[in-house]
C-alpha cells in the first residue's frame, strides 16, 4: 500500500529551530521524527511512502540518500508552491502515480493508531474516504467529526468555538482515501481537505470515521514536541530508544561519557559528555552534546552537538543543534534556542525564543 505523508510546512510554531531544520527532521529521542512516522507506516503494510515536500525539501533527500527507511521505499515530491492539505495530496499522488486505495498522514503526528483496522473499516463500509478520530479534552482547535451509528460522518466542523462542539472526537490527521477523492480536488491551487474536500464527500454520504483512544500526539507546538520525548522515556508510547537500557527508564549509548548523575527517565546519545557534578533528569541528550560541571538538565531536550556550560540550568526547554549555553545561564518555561545560537553566560531566559528572529 502507498501512503502520502504531508511534510511540506514551515513549522512556524517551532521557530527558531525550524528556520534551518524542517519540523519532521527534528529529533525525537535520537531519531528524526519522520523516521518514527515511517516505521509506524511499515508496521501497517505500507511499502512506499510518498513524501509531499515543500519547505527545506533538501534536508529529507540528504538524510535518506538510499531512498529507503524501515524497509519502506521513499519517493519525494516537491510542491512548486504551497497547495494546502488537499492540494498537496493530489499533487503528490498524481506525481507518484498512486493508483489504488492509499493512506494519508500528517507528518507531525506520532501515533499507535491501528491503521490496518482503519483500512479494513474503510473497505467494509465501501467508503470513499475514512478518517481516524481521537478524543481530546478541548476540541475547539481541531476539526470535529460527528458520526452516526454506522460510522458515517454527518458533518465536518473545523475549529468550532469553545463549548459548541457536538463531540470531543477530532480529526487525527490519518486518512484512507480512494483515488476518486483526487478527482474532487481542483488542481493548480490551494485546496483544504478539511474545508472543501471532506464536506463534499460528506454530502455524497461516503465519508466515514473510526475512533480510537490509542496513543496520538500532534507534535507541532513546543510543549507537544517536548512531550513526544518524555512519553517515550516514561513508557507512555511503545518505542525503544536507540541505545542500551542500563536501568529502568535510562538509555545510554556505550560511547557516551557519563561522570555526572543521570535519571530517572533519560536518553544519552552517542559521544555525549556529562561532566562530574552535572545532573540530567527526564531529558534527552542527543549525540555529541556536552554538559559542564554542575550543569542541570531537567525535562528538556539537547539536540546534537549542543553544549551547556558549567553551573548552567536548562529546565522544560529545547536547545538546538550546536547551540551554546554559557556558564551559569538559566533557561526555563519552554525556552527554545535556535541552531548554533550562543546564550551568554549568566543569562536568564524564561519562555523565550532565542534568537527572537
Amino acid at each position: 500500500m502507498d501512503a502520502v505523508v504531508l511534510v511540506g510546512g514551515e513549522g512556524t510554531r517551532l521557530r527558531p529551530l525550524t528556520y534551518e531544520i524542517p519540523k519532521q527532521m527534528l529529533p525525537v529521542v535520537g531519531r528524526p521524527m519522520i523516521a518514527h512516522v515511517v516505521e509506524w507506516l511499515a508496521g501497517h503494510g505500507v511499502d512506499r511512502a510518498v513524501l509531499s515536500l515543500g519547505y527545506r525539501a533538501d534536508a529529507f533527500v540528504e538524510a535518506f540518500p538510499a531512498n529507503r527507511l524501515s524497509g519502506v521505499a521513499l519517493e519525494y515530491v516537491v510542491e512548486p508552491e504551497p497547495l494546502d492539505t488537499a492540494g498537496a495530496i493530489r499533487f503528490a499522488a498524481d506525481k507518484a502515480g498512486v493508483s489504488d486505495t492509499f493512506l494519508v498522514l500528517n507528518g507531525d503526528v506520532l501515533t499507535e493508531f491501528d491503521a490496518t483496522c482503519l483500512v479494513d473499516f474503510h473497505r467494509s463500509r465501501s467508503a470513499e474516504a475514512s478518517i481516524a478520530l481521537t478524543p481530546v479534552p478541548d476540541p475547539s482547535s481541531f476539526g470535529v467529526v460527528p458520526t452516526d451509528e454506522a460510522g458515517r460522518v454527518t458533518a465536518f466542523i473545523e475549529k468550532p468555538p469553545q463549548g459548541t462542539a457536538p463531540t470531543n472526537l477530532i480529526n487525527a490527521g490519518i486518512y484512507v482515501l480512494e483515488t476518486s477523492v483526487l478527482d474532487r480536488i481542483p488542481s493548480g491551487r490551494r485546496v483544504s481537505i478539511e474545508r472543501e474536500t471532506f464536506p463534499e464527500v460528506v454530502a455524497a454520504g461516503r465519508l466515514y470515521a473510526l475512533a480510537s483512544d490509542a496513543y496520538w500526539l500532534d507534535t507541532g507546538r513546543p510543549p507537544q514536541y517536548l512531550q513526544a520525548q518524555l512519553d517515550i522515556l516514561w513508557g507512555r508510547r511503545v518505542c525503544m530508544p536507540p541505545a542500551p537500557e542500563i536501568r529502568a527508564g535510562v538509555w545510554v549509548d556505550p560511547s557516551a561519557q557519563v561522570a555526572g548523575r543521570i535519571g530517572p527517565h533519560c536518553f544519552i546519545g552517542p559521544e555525549a559528555s556529562i561532566a562530574e557534578g552535572a545532573t540530567v533528569d527526564d531529558s534527552v541528550v542527543c549525540a555529541g552534546s556536552r554538559i559542564g560541571t554542575g550543569g542541570v538538565i531537567r525535562g528538556s531536550v539537547l539536540m546534537p552537538g549542543a553544549e551547556v556550560g558549567s553551573n548552567a540550568v536548562v529546565e522544560d526547554s529545547i536547545v538546538g543543534p550546536r547551540a551554546l549555553i554559557g556558564d551559569g545561564a538559566r533557561l526555563g518555561g519552554m525556552t527554545i534556542v535556535g541552531v548554533g545560537a550562543e546564550v551568554p553566560a549568566g543569562s536568564v531566559l524564561d519562555g523565550s525564543r532565542y534568537p527572537s528572529s
